[in-house]
């Protein structure tokens, strides 16, 4: 065994990226598979962002940037948040990270002690808990089921809450489950958190423009506990730029400056181009934005619709993001050609292996009953690919 840290020893391959891998090398071997495993919509970025780029690299935009990004970044990100969400923040508020996952480990290695606690809802994005863990925090997991649409109730979080408590991790639209908090939720929420003023909250809201009930809630419109709210965000999900790496928060200044210490010392700004890109997309055209959602609005009603003609499955409808999150768990235990399916890996696995379509193990989320399905590709391949789905599954006895 190779000596890696303590460190590294304790933290775990994000699930997601290795079925996403496993399907990219039975394709390599020629075999016909359709991913759904992965977290990334199947757009191309739009035109007026890429001309943006182009434009940039043209202007010389080679140097590095400031370490939180540029002011011009800073300030199209302080517009959106006032135009779109009523919410006043200054750029010196503002960092620009690597990706939105960046900008949420930056957080948590900046306010995170050894053996604080954060309170994380179950299901959660993979990577939540394995932050916490490289911030030798603990993870409390706080379970909500698909009988509550996976939302947790501020009953709940008054349960969860102790004397060690720094943090709450909230996700909406989420990933995994395509579940989006309202406003009177979010409230509850906010009502319970203001008696504990040493409680920060993570607000991870990638999935911003990706909802189905109209306006965005942002748990940081609170008065009452908006000077604990850290928002992330960024341009990955709403305008299809996975690829360009640029996430940020808008976050209390004293946090903003310690995640812009920590990020001086380990990556630096992010990407100049891409910045440019991202400026662009803020400040551009949102006719994309809008048509992209609503191409995600039909696929979730067309995969609801496939996905509830298979026996065995228990849904929550998703009311955000791009994904469903069925309830598998009548096909635990059963079997096929001696495979024993023991638990949603092994049944993501089996579906990969046998019907040729990939998705992912609710185990990674904190749902060992459920599988996670990605509905950010064509009509015709989610068609196919839930036919493969309902054929697979019927072979298990």
């Amino acid at each position: 065994m190779f000596p890696v840290s303590d460190r590294l020893a304790a933290l775990s391959p994000s699930e997601t990226l290795a079925m996403s891998q496993k399907s990219n090398e039975l394709k390599a071997q020629g075999i016909d598979v359709i991913n759904l495993s992965v977290g990334e919509t199947d757009f191309y970025t739009p035109d007026h962002v890429k001309e943006a780029a182009k434009k940039a690299v043209d202007d010389n935009f080679s140097f590095y940037s400031p370490v939180p990004g540029y002011p011009a970044l800073r300030n199209a990100i302080c517009a959106k948040l006032k135009n779109e969400n009523g919410l006043d923040y200054k750029p010196e508020q503002i960092v620009c990270s690597n990706g939105a996952k960046q900008s949420v480990c930056n957080v948590i290695l900046a306010i995170i002690s050894k053996g604080d606690e954060v309170i994380i809802p179950a299901p959660y994005w993979v990577s939540y808990p394995e932050m916490v863990t490289l911030a030798d925090g603990t993870s409390v997991i706080v379970s909500a089921g698909i009988e509550q649409d996976f939302k947790m109730t501020p009953a709940q979080l008054e349960a969860a809450i102790t004397p060690k408590t720094k943090a709450l991790i909230l996700c909406s639209p989420s990933n995994p489950t395509g579940s989006v908090y309202t406003k009177e939720e979010l409230k509850g929420l906010a009502d319970v958190l203001a008696n504990y003023p040493n409680i920060y909250i993570l607000s991870d809201e990638i999935y911003e423009h990706i909802n189905y009930l109209g306006a965005h809630e942002s748990i940081a419109q609170f008065e009452n506990i908006r000077d604990r709210v850290v928002i992330i965000n960024g341009v990955s999900k709403g305008y299809a730029m996975t690829g360009w790496r640029i996430g940020w928060i808008a976050a209390p200044k004293w946090i903003a400056s310690a995640c812009n210490t920590l990020q001086g010392q380990y990556t630096s700004g992010p990407c100049s181009v891409a910045q440019k890109a991202a400026e662009a997309a803020y400040t551009g055209d949102q006719t994309c934005v809008k048509e992209m959602r609503v191409a995600f609005e039909r696929r979730k009603k067309l995969v609801v619709e496939l996905a509830s003609q298979i026996p065995g499955f228990k849904l929550s409808e998703p009311q955000g993001a791009f994904y469903i999150f069925p309830d598998a768990g009548a096909y635990i235990g059963k079997s096929f050609e001696g495979r024993k399916i023991g638990n949603a890996g092994d049944l993501a696995m089996y579906l990969l292996e046998v019907g040729h379509v990939a998705c992912v193990g609710g185990g990674a989320f904190g749902a060992p009953n459920c599988i996670r399905i990605s509905y950010a590709t064509s009509d015709e391949n989610l068609v196919k690919a839930f036919g493969r789905i309902k054929e697979a599954l019927a072979k298990l006895q």
